[in-house]
């Protein structure tokens, strides 16, 4: 894998619905919390995976963000696939891949890198919608940039340059300060 940032597949216009066969909020987070994907290199090589594997997997992503121990995405499952379980394989073939990847890197083979990954369903269009904002200013949360779109490993950028106006005033109204979200990761905004 290389780290060629104009290389990324980025997804086509963002639809803002929910599909019927599935739309889920996914959060994954290293062993240990560890940050194995603490350079720009290595957050490129993540994010392109995920949008990799995603594509080639049938899942349409709306959003999404990654740091150096974890990653959020708001994805809509294929229309022949059961959802969560499609989910689980697609998962697998990223953090194997990725683990792989960067063990190699540090000399570390065998060692492990991925822990584990919570996904919602979202059935509600209210939900759906405050959880594609999380993904987006997830970079803002977290401290490591003062506006959304300026963290180039998420989909706010993208989703402001071919979203509709409305779709961004939209989006971005949603409050995302109270939600219920496993996020207790520290990127160590410094260190980006």
């Amino acid at each position: 894998m290389q780290s060629n940032h104009h290389d990324t597949a980025w997804p086509h216009a963002p639809s803002h619905r929910l599909s019927t066969p599935g739309t889920y909020f996914v959060t994954a987070g290293t062993y240990g919390k560890l940050h194995h994907f603490s350079d720009a290199t290595r957050l490129d090589v993540l994010q392109r995976g995920l949008l990799r594997v995603a594509a080639d997997a049938g899942w349409q992503l709306e959003a999404w963000a990654v740091f150096p121990n974890h990653y959020h995405f708001v994805a809509h499952s294929p229309e022949r696939d059961d959802g969560a379980k499609g989910l689980s394989t697609m998962l697998a073939q990223l953090h194997r891949k990725t683990a792989i990847w960067v063990n190699g890197l540090d000399d570390a083979k065998g060692r492990h890198v991925w822990h584990n990954f919570w996904e919602t369903k979202l059935t509600y269009e209210r939900s759906y919608l405050a959880r594609l904002n999380y993904c987006r200013q997830n970079a803002v949360k977290h401290g490591v940039v003062r506006v959304a779109n300026q963290y180039r490993w998420c989909s706010a950028a993208w989703f402001e340059r071919t979203a509709t106006a409305a779709q961004v005033k939209t989006v971005y109204g949603f409050r995302v300060d109270e939600m219920s979200v496993k996020d207790d990761y520290d990127v160590a905004a410094d260190r980006l």
